[in-house]
């Protein structure tokens, strides 16, 4: 992986660090595709069963990198093109795509701004451990454009689609207290102990069951935009295949021995 973004693998637990620290981790077309390669390895590596998705410095991720994305409009105004925008369907959709559909929890440990593509990053993932000195920002009408990066499918999932409308039509900053307070935030933590404690509940989804965090993600999908009738039926196929699972024999046999159940991923 290039260096703007960093990419480590430690006893089934993948961590993908954003790492532009001097651009307060705003996305330009390197570290575009090295976090989009990132998180498909992740996903398709049999042996990662969960990922922790994070930034280094003082910001998780201010979303485009705006210097290049104006030098970039330039030269399609030059050319007469309209390569620039591409990019939401070459990076952003397959980054978002892969961290929310991947049968494997993801962690967002959030340490600081995340806006923009950023915000839609953290939103896609399924645990968000967020530090109390952090921000988020819904900045795209404030630059003329709608919102990318899955925001506009994962926000009002969250908070509701009013509140999703006014955070979108009238952008703003908001506090980690307010993230925690409608839902984004799953957990709050001081600043200093962000790195322990978003790494501790990887590990502990690491340690987990995977295969039933997998059935988990999808039958929350499913029932989404499906009936009551249609998400039994697929429970009703989901739990089949988790029952089959070496882990639930692992648990069962756990639970009649008074122990701690070690699970296999398998």
């Amino acid at each position: 992986m290039a260096d703007s973004v960093l990419y480590e693998v430690s006893d089934g637990l993948a961590t993908v660090t954003i790492n532009r620290p001097e651009a307060m981790n705003a996305m330009n077309i390197r570290a575009k595709a090295a976090l989009r390669d990132a998180v498909q390895s992740a996903a398709a590596d049999r042996a990662v069963r969960a990922v922790l998705l994070t930034a280094a410095g003082r910001a998780f991720c201010v979303g485009q990198d705006l210097k290049e994305h104006v030098a970039l409009l330039q030269s399609d105004r030059d050319a007469g093109t309209r390569h620039t925008m591409e990019t939401v369907r070459k990076h952003y959709n397959p980054i978002v795509r892969a961290i929310a559909e991947m049968p494997k929890p993801v962690v967002a440990g959030v340490n600081g701004v995340a806006a923009g593509a950023g915000l839609g990053f953290a939103l896609a993932a399924d645990y968000r451990v967020v530090a109390d000195s952090a921000s988020f920002t819904t900045s795209f009408a404030g630059v003329a454009l709608t919102a990318d990066s899955g925001v506009s499918w994962t926000l009002p999932r969250l908070v509701g689609r009013s509140r999703a409308t006014e955070l979108l039509m009238f952008p703003r900053s908001f506090s980690a207290q307010e993230a925690y307070d409608l839902g984004i935030a799953n957990k709050l933590v001081p600043a200093g102990d962000l790195a322990a404690e978003a790494a501790a509940v990887a590990r502990a989804l690491a340690d987990g069951p995977t295969l039933a965090y997998a059935a988990l993600k999808r039958s929350l999908d499913f029932s989404a935009d499906h009936s009551l009738s249609e998400t039994l039926e697929k429970e009703d196929e989901l739990q089949t295949m988790a029952g089959a699972s070496e882990d639930h024999q692992i648990a069962v046999q756990a639970f009649l021995a008074k122990e701690q159940p070690k699970f296999t991923g398998r």
